[in-house]
């Protein structure tokens, strides 16, 4: 790799609670909840296991979780998590306190966090 090319660090997902909304994934991805929480919480690493990049949380006031599927409050972005049975992970997902947008898709389901983020469990 050159000095040129980077390398993704991490994904950040805006939050009213970086902690808890790392404890979620945490527990989705059966991640060890190995938090790196900054001196005034507001800022929250969830190290991948894998080595690969990281997923992280940050506090923002006057957080408006986004408004899936409209576009007044539009996603801007979303994970796949990629799964061998959908029915499985989602009963599992939705025990940890997703809530469910969209089971109509074959291979796919939506999905929101508990900050309201979609995300997809997918078989594709």
């Amino acid at each position: 790799m050159t000095a040129a090319i980077p390398k993704l660090g991490s994904v950040v997902l805006d939050c009213p609670e970086p902690i808890e909304l790392a404890r979620f994934y945490a527990a989705v991805l059966d991640w060890p909840a190995e938090l790196d929480v900054s001196e005034d919480g507001g800022w929250v690493d969830l190290p991948n296991p894998s080595g690969g990049a990281v997923l992280a949380f940050q506090r923002v006031d006057g957080y408006l979780a986004p408004d899936w599927p409209s576009q007044e409050r539009a996603q801007q972005f979303h994970l796949d998590l990629e799964v061998p049975d959908l029915d499985a992970a989602q009963e599992r997902v939705l025990g940890l306190g997703a809530k469910l947008l969209d089971d109509k898709p074959r291979t796919f389901r939506v999905y929101a966090d508990p900050a309201g983020h979609p995300f997809c469990l997918c078989v594709c």
